[in-house]
């Protein structure tokens, strides 16, 4: 268990809630993570120990003496994620021909909890057609329409995959960088394309990692591909970014910068950011792992308490990892610090 990227990624929170008042909820919707100034304590400690340079030992005792373990009920599915490194050009040629694409001015986003209570949190993707709030363009017509303006191209295969990892690097002919994090997405649901080749048979259950369905789509080429990308509806929307600091993770949901496994995506209607927890999980070349983990991020596909997402780093040997990563019943203990765990056990 890697206690010291864990309080260097607790710290990196921490940061973030720090900007915050002391009454205010952690996440209105998740009471046991009280409020930020129920972490104030524990941030200012950890912060201490990172800036004297703490070693693994010293970690560990932190999260043994500040928080009380308590167990979340039931497993649930641990998958894996990465940045990945994409090669790309400023301009569209044969190879790299398709676009990835910016925010288009037109599209709107909305939180439903402003006109409805109880729906808090929960957001509305569309576009204004007529006087009225309408759907956004799919996949398909995102593509024909051209909407949205072209932050640079890559080959077709890397842009979907980029997509669906919702951040990654960039690597210009030059080979000049740069970073593209997630902006928004089209509101439409989203449909694995894995789910629809093992539906089809193409795949089976046991073979249909991501190194799978590249190797399935590179064989079929892009008469095969494209009608099959155009059956997920949802399109993601990315920000460019300069790449000051190549050892730093990109930006998760919280703000903060992500920890190559040390920084856990969750579903944000069950969770509050930057809380520690410790995964029991199946990874590829781990069955019994063991991991202290920060929640810092979201997935459009991360759903329920024990839904989760491990960011393994960036680059081949990550996505390699994360590809392969799916564990249905990893188990979960939450880390509350001492104080707010006490007040809510009573």
């Amino acid at each position: 268990m890697d206690a010291q990227s864990a309080l260097s990624a607790f710290v990196r929170s921490c940061e973030r809630v720090e900007q915050r008042p002391d009454h205010e909820p952690m996440n209105p919707r998740v009471p046991y993570a009280g409020t930020a100034g129920d972490w104030r304590s524990v941030c200012l400690q950890g912060a201490m120990l990172v800036g004297m340079g703490a070693g693994p030992d010293q970690a560990r005792a932190f999260f043994e003496r500040n928080f009380t373990p308590v167990e979340l009920d039931g497993a649930g599915r641990l998958t894996g994620y990465y940045e990945p490194v994409v090669e790309v050009s400023a301009a569209p040629t044969s190879e790299f021909s398709m676009a990835i694409r910016g925010l288009p001015g037109d599209l709107l986003t909305g939180d439903l909890g402003q006109f409805i209570a109880g729906l808090e949190g929960q957001r509305v993707v569309g576009r204004a057609a007529d006087h009225r709030f309408v759907p956004y363009q799919s996949r398909a017509e995102i593509e024909a329409q051209n909407l949205g303006v072209p932050l640079a191209w890559g080959r077709p295969i890397d842009v979907f995959f980029l997509q669906i990892q919702g951040s990654g690097r960039l690597v210009y002919p030059d080979g000049s960088e740069a970073r593209v994090r997630f902006a928004a997405h089209n509101g439409r649901p989203y449909v694995s394309i894995g789910r629809i080749l093992i539906d089809r048979g193409e795949l089976s259950e046991h073979n249909a990692s991501k190194q799978d369905i590249e190797n399935w789509l590179r064989l079929r080429g892009p008469q095969s591909w494209r009608p099959l990308f155009d059956e997920n509806p949802r399109y993601v929307f990315f920000t460019l970014d300069s790449l000051d600091d190549p050892s730093e993770g990109p930006i998760g949901a919280q703000g903060a910068p992500l920890t190559p496994m040390a920084s856990l995506a969750v579903d944000a209607a069950h969770h509050a950011w930057g809380v520690p927890v410790v995964l029991n999980a199946r990874l590829h070349g781990a069955p019994n792992w063991t991991g202290l983990v920060i929640t810092q991020d979201a997935g459009g596909a991360i759903q329920g308490a024990a839904r989760g997402d491990l960011f393994f780093g960036w680059g081949y040997e990550a996505g390699e990892r994360a590809g392969r990563q799916n564990d249905p019943a990893a188990r979960w203990t939450l880390l509350l610090p001492n104080e707010l765990a006490a007040r809510q056990q009573h």
